[in-house]
Formats: C-alpha cells, sequence, structure tokens
C-alpha cells in the first residue's frame, strides 16, 4: 500500500514523451538503425517496452490454453544426458550409471536397429525405470521391435507400467531431413510402434525433431514452422490409420534446439507451446484441451559449438540452458563441450550435467514457474514470433504438408537460404563465434588426432557425438527422395582454414610493421594481428618502429612471409609504397585499413588490403592459397 502511495505522487509517463526524449538524445541519427535489433526472421526488437505492449497478446493466463505460461511441477526440468550404446551396451550403461548417480535424471542411448533383448538388458542393467526416464533413440527410426522389447524388459523388472517415463523416439523425418531417404513403410513401422508402446501410458514413440533444422543452419522461426509441420504429417499419416488424435499427441515428444539468441530462444519455445495447442485444439480431441500440451526436450546448439578455443562452448551451453529453463522445457541436455572433436569422456560429460546442476542447485532455476511470465519483451516477442513461424507453417501445408514440402525441395530451399545468409555474416564478422572468427586464441593447436575426429564427426547427427552416422548401424538401402539437410556447425569453415595452417610444413608469420601515430598504428596492429590469427598464422606484434627501414629490416630478419603496414591513412600514402618496394619478392605486404589513397598505392603495386568490411574468410583462404598451402 505504501508503494502505490508513492508511485501516485509520480505522474504517469505517456509513450510520446519517452519516444520525444530518446529523439533528441539520438540528435538526428536514425532511430531505426541505432536502436532497434532486426532478427533472422525481420521481427524487429524495438529498445523497451511498456505494459501497454500487453494489451496486444492473448495468451497471459498461467498454466492454461495455449499453455504457453506453463507452470512446472516442483523440481522444474529433468537433468538428462545420451550415451552411445551402438558399439558397446555394457560401456553405455557404465557412463548412465555414473552420470545418475552425479545428478542426472533422465538417460537417452543411441541404439543400433539390430539391439538384440541381451544386449538391452546389458545396456539398462541397474537403471530403476520406476524413477530414472528413458529414452531411446533407434539409428534409423524404426522402433516397433525397439518398443516391444523395452515394454518386455519393463514387465521383467517388475516396474509400474502405469508410473514409468520412457520412450523409444521414433522420428522418420528427421531420417528423411538430414539423408533425404525414408525407411520403407515408415509410417507403418511408427503406427506398428505405438501398439506395441500401448500398456505403457507414458511411453513416448514419436520423436518430432525441430533440432534437425536448427543444426543445418535454420533460423527460430523456421525450426518452429517446420518442427510444427513433422508434427502435423504425423498426425495425418497416423489419423489415416486409425490412431486417435489424443493418443498421437500423448505419444509425441518435440526436440528443440536452443541456440544463442537468449531472449529469441526462450520466446521460440513458448511459442511452439502456443501453437501446438492451437493445432490440436482444432482436431477436437476427446480430452479436449488438456490433448493439447507440448512434450519438449531442449539440447543446446551443435550449430554454435566451435573446436578451436573450445571452452567458450562451456559460456554457450550455460547461456543456452538459461533459455530452456526459462522457457518451461520439460527436460534439457547440455552437448560437451568438446564434441566437435573429441568422443565422451568423464570430465566432458561432468561439465555438461553440471552446468544445469548448478542452475538448479545454486541459481534455483527450478523455483519458480515461468519466470518470463508477464515479461513486456518476452510476451511480445513471444507474439512475433509465433506469427512468423505460423505463416511459415501454412506455407509448408499449402504445398501439403512436410513431406511434400520436403520432397518438392521447399523446406531445403528455406533453411539453406537462411544457412548461406549466416554463412555469410560470420564470413564478413557482422556476427561473432567467439574464438573463431574473432578474437581468437593465438597459437592454440587443434592437433592432428583432433583434426581428425573432427572433420569425420561433422555429419554425426547422433547427440552424443559419437559418429555413429558413419557406422553400420546407421547405413540405409532406402532411395533418396530430396536433397538432404545434414546437420554441420557455423564455425566449420573457419576449422578448416586453421586446420589447414596446422598442416602445412611451416606455419606463415604475420609481422606488424608499425609506424608513425601510435594511436593508430597500435589500433591497426591489435586489428591485423587478430585477423590473421583467425588463420592460425603466427603473429609478431610490434609497439612502433623508429624509422620505416628500422620496420623493414626487422620484417626480414624474421623471415615472415606477410608484412602488414600498421599507421594512419595520412601516413601509408608515402611510406607504403617504400616499404612494398623493400620487400617486394621477399613478402606480402598487406596495408591495414581502407585509406582514401588506395587507388593511387594499387597503381604503385600493392594489392592487398584488410580492414573490417573485408569477408575474413575469403581474404585468408587467399592468403593461404598465395602462400602455397
Amino acid at each position: 500500500m505504501a508503494n502505490e502511495t508513492l508511485l501516485s505522487e509520480f505522474p504517469a509517463t505517456p509513450t510520446e514523451a519517452w519516444e520525444a526524449a530518446i529523439e533528441k538524445d539520438l540528435k538526428g541519427a536514425d532511430y531505426s538503425k541505432k536502436l532497434v535489433w532486426r532478427t533472422a526472421e525481420g521481427i524487429a526488437a524495438r529498445p523497451y517496452y511498456r505494459a501497454d505492449d500487453l494489451s496486444r497478446v492473448a495468451h497471459l493466463a498461467a498454466g492454461e490454453f495455449p499453455y504457453v505460461r506453463e507452470a512446472k511441477q516442483a523440481g522444474g526440468w529433468r537433468v538428462r544426458q545420451s550415451y552411445c550404446a551402438c558399439e558397446d551396451p555394457a560401456a553405455a550403461n557404465a557412463q548412465a550409471l555414473d552420470g545418475l548417480m552425479k545428478g542426472v535424471e533422465a538417460v537417452s542411448f543411441c541404439v543400433p536397429k539390430d539391439l538384440t533383448e541381451a544386449a538391452l538388458a546389458r545396456l539398462l542393467k541397474g537403471i530403476y525405470l520406476d524413477v530414472v526416464e528413458v529414452s531411446l533413440t533407434p539409428c534409423r527410426g524404426c522402433g516397433a521391435e525397439l518398443t516391444k522389447m523395452l515394454v518386455g524388459y519393463a514387465r521383467q523388472q517388475g516396474a509400474d507400467l502405469g508410473k514409468v517415463q520412457l520412450a523409444v523416439e521414433v522420428d522418420p523425418l528427421r531420417i528423411l531431413t538430414g539423408s533425404g531417404s525414408l525407411c520403407e513403410g515408415a509410417f507403418d513401422k511408427l503406427k506398428a510402434a505405438m501398439d506395441a508402446a500401448a500398456a505403457v501410458r507414458h511411453l513416448r514413440t514419436i520423436g518430432v525433431s525441430g533440432a534437425a533444422l536448427h543444426n543445418a543452419g535454420a533460423t527460430a522461426a523456421q525450426e518452429l514452422a517446420f518442427a510444427l509441420a513433422m508434427g502435423v504429417e504425423y498426425l495425418a499419416q497416423l489419423t489415416t490409420r486409425g490412431v486417435g488424435v489424443a493418443e498421437i499427441a500423448a505419444r509425441a515428444r518435440f526436440t528443440f534446439a536452443v541456440g544463442a539468441s537468449y531472449f529469441l530462444e526462450i520466446a521460440k519455445l513458448r511459442a511452439a507451446r502456443m501453437l501446438w495447442a492451437h493445432i490440436l485444439s482444432a482436431y477436437q480431441p476427446q480430452q479436449g484441451e488438456a490433448a493439447a500440451r507440448m512434450n519438449i526436450h531442449a539440447v543446446t546448439s551443435a550449430w554454435n559449438q566451435t573446436a578451436y578455443d573450445a571452452y567458450v562452448n562451456m559460456l554457450r551451453g550455460t547461456t543456452e540452458s538459461m533459455s530452456a529453463a526459462i522457457a518451461g522445457a520439460d527436460s534439457l541436455e547440455v552437448l560437451r563441450f568438446d564434441k566437435p572433436f573429441k568422443a565422451p569422456s568423464d570430465f566432458a560429460n561432468r561439465i555438461a550435467r553440471n552446468t544445469q546442476i548448478l542452475l538448479k542447485e545454486e541459481s534455483h532455476f527450478d523455483h519458480v514457474a515461468d519466470p518470463a511470465g508477464g515479461s513486456y519483451y518476452i510476451e511480445t516477442l513471444t507474439q512475433s514470433v509465433a506469427q512468423e513461424a505460423w505463416k511459415l507453417f501454412l506455407a509448408v501445408e499449402e504445398r501439403g504438408g512436410y513431406l511434400a514440402a520436403f520432397r518438392a525441395g521447399f523446406v531445403q530451399e528455406q533453411v539453406k537460404g537462411a544457412a548461406q545468409k549466416r554463412d555469410s555474416n560470420l564470413a564478413s564478422r557482422r556476427e561473432t563465434l567467439l574464438g573463431t572468427n574473432q578474437y581468437p586464441n593465438f597459437g592454440e593447436a587443434l592437433g592432428k588426432e583432433a583434426a581428425e575426429h573432427l572433420h569425420g564427426n561433422d555429419g554425426c547427427g547422433c547427440s552424443t557425438g559419437c559418429g555413429c552416422s558413419q557406422s553400420r548401424c546407421c547405413k540405409s538401402n532406402a532411395p533418396l527422395l530430396a536433397e538432404p539437410l545434414p546437420p554441420y556447425r557455423g564455425a566449420q569453415a573457419f576449422e578448416a582454414l586453421r586446420t589447414t595452417t596446422e598442416a602445412a610444413a611451416k606455419t606463415p608469420e604475420a609481422f606488424m610493421l608499425t609506424f608513425g601515430s601510435l594511436a593508430m598504428c597500435r589500433a591497426r596492429a591489435q586489428f591485423a594481428c587478430n585477423f590473421f590469427a583467425v588463420a592460425g598464422f603466427r603473429v609478431t606484434d610490434n609497439n612502433r618502429f623508429a624509422t620505416i627501414g628500422e620496420g623493414v629490416e626487422a620484417a626480414l630478419s624474421a623471415g615472415a612471409e606477410v608484412v602488414v603496414c600498421c599507421s594512419s591513412d595520412e601516413d601509408y600514402a608515402e611510406a607504403a609504397p617504400q616499404i612494398y618496394e623493400a620487400l617486394k619478392g621477399k613478402a606480402i605486404v598487406v596495408v591495414a585499413g581502407e585509406p582514401e589513397c588506395k587507388p593511387d598505392l594499387q597503381a604503385k603495386g600493392l594489392s592487398h588490403f584488410i580492414s573490417v568490411k573485408s569477408n575474413v574468410l575469403e581474404t585468408l583462404r587467399g592468403y593461404q592459397q598465395e602462400l602455397g598451402m
């Protein structure tokens, strides 16, 4: 009451007054360019939001349809970790038991299509199904026999079939997306898996992987739209085979990747619940609106991970986990920080699970139901993401659904367009992957063994990073139906650049020839060091040489393959040609910056320039080629 009295003493400030103050502070600068951020989908995120913005939001009721503001039970989400059982079920079992003893609440196993009952028993030995959520992912997505074995094993162990939380995530559309092929009779086999699960109430047999699109380069809206289209495809295929809508919804689990855009990813998962609820309500299931709840498993982004400066992946995984927790995911997996270039290890698994445990036990993220609820910004962003995704979802449905749209190449066209734009942004450093295309760890070497694992693992769709998509269990003779969208990482092109340098007989040196203005030469030297270190070049920085001759002599003594002129634009007109003439034929001479005198310098033979406008990737590839690498 005291607070209300205090606030009443201050008059309300209308939006127009805020805008006028902002325009005054901008002093004529473009408001939309300075303060409005646009997502990859084109959503305009304004610099501030007010309570009035919520008047346009229709999903504010907590715990009610359409379940955007989902109130979680005590304990929040389940901490999940994945293990590969394709080669050695007993070893995967040992890893899982170790994880369960140290905070894991749900385990997932990637299993081969020829898994036997004996192997399944070895895999699940000592895991109490009444307590632990267990998920099995068959590599080729055909899991009817696996489901029968899992149900039989649960009965044999005396587990309460009404309480166990199990999954055999059969997802033929994920296989189609990544490989371009579909198992023969895939939807009949999916129906058979559902029939096999009939005795177990909480056994999810339908996997819907939006993460497969995310890890192929899709935007948040594309991932959401295509995942919804996959879900509707399963509804269409299974209802024609006699399965009820409510049963399909109860057996489905959506998997979304959580990327680096913190608030956008929170909004994406909340929008997913909203749109799926509206889709299911249109089918009018017997259970009514209660059947419209979406089960969401979140996994941190593989697209966003890097091999170089890999410890940064720990930070990425932490913020991505926070997005998933705040958004209300039912379960969450943090990928190992060294997943791109190493086989699973105890240390990496420990860091991955502890990321979530810290969020729960120290930050208490599981103590607050829907912490994003009522946020002016997040609620508005949720609505905006939902609108963009819905437009794309309707475009897929107009083309006959996900299967038809994918076979026609529509999905690939959309995702590849977004991926190419993201790749271009990375190459020009409009978007930063810390430690990879910007601020690299100077002198870091990945090593031959890690580089080999890196190149053998990039096409692996398994969350464990085991490379099993290259092994016997994932091979298929199914015909190619469409162009695939295999997973890749945004850093791959830069990592290839750097491993090329590592493999060279001699690591090339980029020497900073600094002169003239101290402030400018230092700034440009630091920029150029960062630039060439991205490709793994050895960089030699210098404070400032007293004369051009002294700098040239030092560069020659160093035997540097690349010499970078670092000074002010005014100094370049006279000094850069002198340096070029002194080093012509002995080193590549580069000018740091885009001086007005560039045409004159080019006329005198200087052809190499680097600046913030440079395409870093293509420029560095050019230097490698010029050096015969």
